[in-house]
C-alpha cells in the first residue's frame, strides 16, 4: 500500500499532558464525597479460616462498613471469580476449585483479601482494619513447584492444577530414539512482579440502578460482562471505564476481586467508594509472571537439522486457576519438526503474565517470552555441543522464503518470513565480526565478555475482531476505538492513521477509548493486537465513509456516484469543480440535514494473524572479582512489517528490552518456606535502573504481512521476547571457558560471583 510511504516518526501527542501533570488517572477523577476502601489481607499463606469478627472495626471512627465474603453472598451476588480449567493429557479435566472474591473457608495466599473496610479516610480504614479479628488454624504452605504437600484445595489433592500435553508424543519420542544427536538443558525462568508505574485502583458509583466502575485496566468490556454476571443484572445496567492507565503489561487485563466488592459497598452506602493499591499491596495481590522450570530437548540429524523438540515444564500457577481464559501449560510435547526451526511449537503461561489474553485452543502453538526463552537457550547449548556457530545453526534450521505460506506442526500458518535476511542484518549491525577483538580487550582488563543471540517469532493474539466509530463533530472528528492504551501511544497512532487515510488534519482528530457507554464493544489491549486490529477496522470504516460521501456528492456534482473518487485528501469527479475534503463534505452533509452521514461505526475481523520476528544480539561483560554483569552492547533488528510510526515502535522495543534486562539481571520474587513474600518493597525487589540499560540499537527489516491489508505485524512484546534469551546466552558464553555449563536468571552480582567462585574452588 503506497500510502505507507507517509509513515513518519511523529512524537506522541499525549506526552504533553502526561509530562505536565495533566494526566487523568483513577486517583485524579474520584467523585467528590467518595469514601475510601482498604482491604485487610491474609497474613499467612495457608490456614483454615474459622471466623472473622468485625464488630470492633465497625465502631471505629469514620467507618461506614466492613464487608466480608459472607456479606456479598447474603446480598445475592455470584461472589466467585471465573477461571479456565485446563484439560489433562489423559482426557480428564484439570482441577476446578472455586475462587471466592474474598476468603471464605480457607486462607490460600499471603495477601488474599479477607475483608474490605470503608471509611471517610484511608487512614481511618487502615486503623479499623487492625481491629478486625481473624481466627484461623495455620496449615503448612506448599512452596515447591511440583505435586505433593498439604492440599490447598480438596479438588486438587496433590496440588496439581493439570497435566497438559500438546503434540504427537509417540512420534516425538521415536524421532529422539533415532536422532544423530540429542541436546538437553534444564532452564529456569524466574518469577517476576509486573510493578506497573500506576498500581491497580478503581472507584464505583451508582446512578439509580445503574453501576459505574472506573478502573485502571486494558479494556472495559470483559470487566463489564463479569460485573453483570456477578450482580445478576443486564449488561446495560453496567458501565465500565478506563481513564488514563499507567502501565498494564497484561497484568491489568484481568478482573480482580476488588473490582467486584467496590460496587457492592457503593450501593449499600449510597456513595462512591474508592480504592487504590499501595506498592506492597500490589506486590502481594497482582498476578505475577513466569516461574517455570523446563527440561528442553532438541533432536538433530547428521546435518544439524532439528528433527524433534520436546519439553517438560513445571509451572507455578499460584493459589488459584487463571481467569478470563488465561491459563498456563505445564507439560507438553511438540510434534516432530521435520527439519523446521519452529519457534511457535511450544508455549507456556504463568499466571498474570502481560500476554494471557485468550483461550488455549484459540492459539495452539503461539510462542511467547517463556517459550522463546527456553527454546533459544537450548539452541545455544546445541550450537556449543555440536561445534556450530550459533547463527549458522539457526540459518540451517530456518524456514526458507520459498516455503511460505508454511503450516507448522502446531497448526500455525506463517504467511511470510525472511529470517536469514533479518539475522544477517543483525549480525552486521551488532558487529559480530568484531566481537573477538572486544573479548580480547576485556580479558586484558581481567573481565569476561560473552555474546548471545536470540531469534524470536511470535504471533498477534487476542480477539481478531475489533470495533471503531468515527463521528464528525464541529470542524473535526472523533474516533472511538475498542483497544485501550496503557502507555503505548495509541492516541498518536490512531489519529495519525486516520489522518493518513482521510486527509483530516491529525490535530483535528480526537481518540476516544475506554468507555463501554461510548462504543458498543471492543477487544481491549493485549497480545500485541492493538494497532493491527484497530487499523484493520478503521480501514473498513474509511471505505464506508468514502462510499457514503461519494453517493452524497454525486448529487451535488451532477455525476454518477461511481464517478466520484477520493485520493486520501479530496473528493473529485471529472466535469466538476468541486474538490472538497472529508471535513468539508461532512459539513455539507450537516448543512443538508444528513446527520446519518456524520457517524460511521463498524466491526471487522483480521483476515489472519501476523508473525513479528527478529534477532537480538547482546554482549555482556563480567567482573569475576565482584560478579557484576554489565550489558555493554545491545542490538535489535526486527521484522514488524509496515509501520505507522517508527518512533513509537522503537520506543516499544526499548521498553521491552529494558523489561527483559530487568528480569535477566536483577528481578526475582523470593518467598520463604512459610509463603511470606520477602521481596515486597522496592528496597528488596531489584527493579532495573538506568545504569543497567545500554544504548539499544534498533533497526527494522520489514517483510510486510499478507494476513492484513496494512502489512503490519505488531510489536508490543517483541523487546522482552528477545531480551531474556539474548542476555542469558551472552552470560553463558562469557563463563563457558571457565567450565560453567549452567546459568540461570537473574544474574545478580552475588549469584554470578558464587557461581564463579564455586567453579574456582572445584578446579582446585
Amino acid at each position: 500500500m503506497e500510502k505507507f510511504g507517509k509513515s513518519q516518526p511523529v512524537k506522541r501527542v499525549e506526552d504533553t499532558r502526561f509530562l505536565t501533570g495533566q494526566g487523568r488517572y483513577v486517583d485524579d477523577i474520584v467523585p467528590e464525597g467518595a469514601l475510601r476502601a482498604y482491604f485487610l489481607r491474609s497474613p499467612v499463606a495457608h490456614a483454615v479460616l474459622k471466623g472473622i469478627d468485625v464488630s470492633a472495626a465497625l465502631e471505629a471512627p469514620g467507618v461506614h462498613a466492613v464487608i466480608t465474603q459472607a456479606d456479598l453472598e447474603e446480598a445475592g451476588l455470584d461472589a466467585q471469580m471465573t477461571y479456565t480449567c485446563a484439560p489433562n493429557r489423559d482426557g480428564t479435566q484439570g482441577a476446578a476449585p472455586k475462587r471466592p472474591l474474598m476468603a471464605e473457608d480457607r486462607l490460600r495466599f499471603v495477601g488474599e483479601a479477607v475483608a474490605m473496610i470503608v471509611a471517610d479516610t484511608l487512614e481511618q480504614a487502615k486503623d479499623a482494619a487492625e481491629l478486625v479479628e481473624i481466627e484461623y488454624d495455620e496449615l503448612p504452605a506448599h512452596m515447591e513447584i511440583g505435586a505433593g504437600g498439604e492440599a490447598l484445595h480438596p479438588e486438587a489433592p496433590d496440588n496439581r492444577a493439570y497435566d497438559y500435553g500438546l503434540g504427537d508424543e509417540a512420534a516425538t519420542n521415536a524421532a529422539f530414539e533415532t536422532a544423530a544427536k540429542v541436546v538437553s538443558l534444564e532452564v529456569g525462568d524466574n518469577r517476576i512482579i509486573v510493578n506497573s508505574m500506576e498500581p491497580r485502583g478503581a472507584f464505583a458509583e451508582w446512578d439509580g440502578d445503574r453501576m459505574h466502575l472506573a478502573f485502571g485496566g486494558q479494556g472495559v468490556w470483559g470487566m463489564k460482562k463479569e460485573l453483570a454476571r456477578a450482580y445478576k443484572v443486564e449488561a446495560e445496567k453496567v458501565r465500565t471505564t478506563n481513564p488514563d492507565v499507567g502501565g498494564g503489561f497484561g497484568m491489568k487485563g484481568m478482573a480482580y476481586p476488588e473490582y467486584f466488592v467496590l460496587p457492592h459497598a457503593a450501593k449499600v452506602l449510597g456513595r462512591p467508594v474508592h480504592w487504590m493499591s499501595d506498592r506492597t499491596e500490589a506486590m502481594l495481590s497482582d498476578n505475577a509472571g513466569r516461574d517455570l522450570v523446563t527440561l528442553a530437548e532438541l533432536a538433530f540429524d547428521g546435518d544439524n537439522r532439528i528433527v524433534a523438540y520436546r519439553s517438560h515444564t513445571r509451572s507455578n500457577l499460584g493459589a488459584y486457576n487463571s481467569q478470563f481464559g488465561q491459563m498456563i501449560q505445564s507439560f507438553l510435547y511438540s510434534r516432530v519438526l521435520t527439519g523446521v526451526y519452529d519457534m511457535q511449537t511450544v508455549y507456556q503461561r504463568a499466571e498474570g503474565f502481560y500476554t494471557n489474553t485468550t483461550q488455549v485452543d484459540a492459539y495452539r502453538g503461539a510462542g511467547r517470552p517463556e517459550a522463546i526463552y527456553v527454546l533459544e537457550r537450548v539452541m545455544d547449548r546445541a550450537a556449543r555441543e555440536l561445534g556450530v556457530d550459533p547463527m549458522e545453526l539457526r540459518r540451517i534450521n530456518f524456514i526458507r522464503p520459498d516455503q511460505f505460506p508454511y503450516t507448522t506442526v502446531a497448526g500455525e500458518m506463517y504467511d511470510v518470513g525472511e529470517f536469514a535476511r533479518v539475522l544477517g542484518h543483525a549480525e552486521a549491525s551488532a558487529d559480530v565480526a568484531g566481537f573477538a577483538a572486544r573479548q580480547e580487550a576485556s580479558a586484558a582488563e581481567g573481565r569476561l565478555r560473552g555474546l548471545g543471540v536470540c531469534y524470536y517469532i511470535e504471533s498477534i493474539l487476542g480477539q481478531p475482531h475489533e470495533d471503531v466509530k468515527v463521528e464528525f463533530v464541529g470542524d473535526g472528528a472523533l474516533i472511538y476505538v475498542g483497544t485501550q492504551s496503557n502507555g503505548q501511544g495509541h492516541e498518536t497512532v490512531f489519529r495519525q492513521f486516520l489522518a493518513d487515510q482521510t486527509g483530516i488534519p491529525a490535530e483535528k482528530i480526537e481518540v476516544i477509548q475506554g468507555d463501554s457507554d461510548r462504543i458498543a464493544s471492543g477487544g481491549g489491549t493485549g497480545g500485541s493486537r492493538s494497532v493491527t486490529t484497530q487499523t484493520n477496522v478503521t480501514l473498513q470504516a474509511v471505505a464506508q465513509m468514502v462510499e457514503g460521501f461519494s453517493a452524497f456528492l454525486a448529487g451535488e456534482m451532477g455525476v454518477a456516484a461511481e464517478d466520484v473518487t477520493f485520493d486520501d485528501e479530496r473528493f473529485r469527479a471529472d466535469g466538476s469543480n468541486l474538490t472538497p475534503t472529508m471535513l468539508e463534505v461532512a459539513q455539507m452533509a450537516r448543512d443538508a440535514g444528513r446527520e446519518d452521514l456524520l457517524v460511521w461505526q463498524t466491526t471487522a475481523k483480521l483476515p489472519g494473524r501476523s508473525y513479528p520476528n527478529g534477532c537480538h544480539v547482546a554482549e555482556v561483560e563480567i567482573d569475576p572479582e565482584t560478579g557484576l554483569v554489565v550489558c555493554d552492547r545491545y542490538t535489535v533488528v526486527d521484522d514488524f512489517g509496515n509501520l505507522i510510526n517508527p518512533m513509537l515502535a522503537e520506543g516499544q522495543v526499548h521498553g521491552g528490552v529494558a523489561q527483559g534486562l530487568g528480569q535477566a539481571l536483577t528481578e526475582h520474587v523470593v518467598y520463604d518456606e512459610n509463603g511470606q513474600l520477602l521481596t515486597a518493597t522496592f528496597m528488596d525487589y531489584g527493579m532495573p535502573r538506568a545504569d543497567l540499560i545500554p544504548m539499544i540499537g534498533f533497526e527494522t527489516e520489514p517483510v510486510p504481512s499478507t494476513a492484513n491489508p496494512m502489512g503490519m505485524k505488531g510489536c508490543g512484546e517483541a523487546g522482552t521476547v528477545g531480551a531474556l534469551a539474548a542476555v542469558s546466552n551472552a552470560v553463558q558464553d562469557a563463563v563457558w571457558e571457565r567450565g560453567i555449563r549452567q546459568v540461570d536468571m537473574p544474574f545478580t552480582p552475588m549469584r554470578v560471583w558464587a557461581m564463579l567462585e564455586n567453579d574456582r574452588i572445584a578446579a582446585e
